[in-house]
Parts: structure tokens; sequence; C-alpha cells
């Protein structure tokens, strides 16, 4: 018998994600959509960094860069990424491992064009992970791109939505003497149903 149950209660591992993110939205402090992203390089060497995700879908989790950035080539060139979402606050976290493909039609373009302007600007100017001589020439690029670009700028063709669609997903909850709770669901398929086990701490 299943001892799945308070926090961990459900069938759907999207609604359980959902539910938690709403509770961090009201004690995480700062970024409760902050995720630690991995990717890895053509030699396999791993690099990990903060992004926000914007969207828990029902069957995948969505976030958005520069398609040519270090990430945006990593991601695109294996196919796969995992990250973790960790609230202190909660003593919570959520962990997923999957394929990623990319999102680039309607949604991208609405959540672009609900950015401030500054951001919208920014996405045009910013060569992400290039180098950058010195923080002027990005700030006359920006003016450049302004004077351009006016008030409602298209989203770049470079710049768009990432989803991660999972294989495994562990929710993990902290526990007293570090006998954590941990559950991981896991499919071969995506058309596939969960398979839930409890993991020991």
């Amino acid at each position: 018998m299943s001892d799945r149950t308070g926090i961990f209660a459900g069938e759907d591992p999207f609604e359980i994600a959902r539910r938690w993110m709403a509770e961090a939205e009201q004690t995480e402090p700062n970024d409760p959509n902050a995720i630690a992203l991995a990717t890895a390089d053509a030699d396999g060497l791993p690099n990990v960094r903060m992004v926000l995700l914007k969207e828990i879908e029902d069957d995948a989790f969505v976030f958005y860069t520069n398609y040519d950035s270090v990430k945006g080539q990593e991601l695109a060139g294996s196919g796969k990424a995992a990250f973790v979402l960790h609230w202190k606050s909660l003593g919570r976290q959520i962990r997923v491992r999957g394929d990623v493909s990319r999102e680039e039609g309607a949604k991208a373009d609405a959540y672009y064009a609900s950015r401030s302007l500054k951001s919208r600007i920014g996405a045009w100017a910013s060569e992400q992970s290039r180098p950058l001589d010195t923080r002027g020439a990005l700030m006359a690029k920006v003016a450049k791109i302004t004077a351009s670009k006016g008030p409602n700028p298209d989203r770049p063709p470079f710049w768009g939505g990432f989803r991660i669609s999972p294989s495994e997903i562990e929710f993990w909850s902290d526990g007293a003497f570090r006998l954590h709770d941990r559950f991981k669901w896991k499919r071969d398929k995506y058309a596939e149903s969960w398979t839930i086990v409890r993991l020991n701490p």
C-alpha cells in the first residue's frame, strides 16, 4: 500500500509540481520559479546555470532564452536537459530529466510580448554568452535598437522557448535527521504511464 500522501498525494506529477510552486510563491522571498538548469557540451562536460521557469504545462516545463547562447547550443546539440527547483523556505525540491524541444510559436510570441519593453530590447541587443568589449558598447547597442525597433518589437528569431518533456521527475521533502522523503516518477516513453517508487534518503 502506498504511503504517498500529504504533499505527495495525486496521480498527476505536473499538478503536484504546480501545487508546490503555488506554495513556494507564498513563502520564497525571491524567484520561486528559479531552476538550476544542467546541460552538457559536445565533450560531455556539464554546465549549470540559473534560469526562470515560466510555465508548467500538462506534460512539460517551459523556459525562454537566446537560442544562440551556450545553453541554447548545448540543448540543441544533445536534445536533453535536467534541472532542479529548490525551495529552502519549504524544505522541498523537484528534480527533472528529459528531452528538449523548442517553443517557437504563438506561446513564445505571447510571452515575449508580455515582457517589459526594456527586456524585449535587451533580448535583441545581447549576443548572449559571447565576449563583450565593454558595458558601454552594450548600452550603445541597446540605444540603437530602441530607436530602430520602436515601442513594439517583434520577437527575435534567435530567442524563444525550450520545452522539457520529462522521463523522470523526483519530488523531495526535507526530513528530520536527514531521513528525507523522496518519490521518483519515471516513464520509458512519453505516451506511457508513470512508475512511481519511494527512494531512500
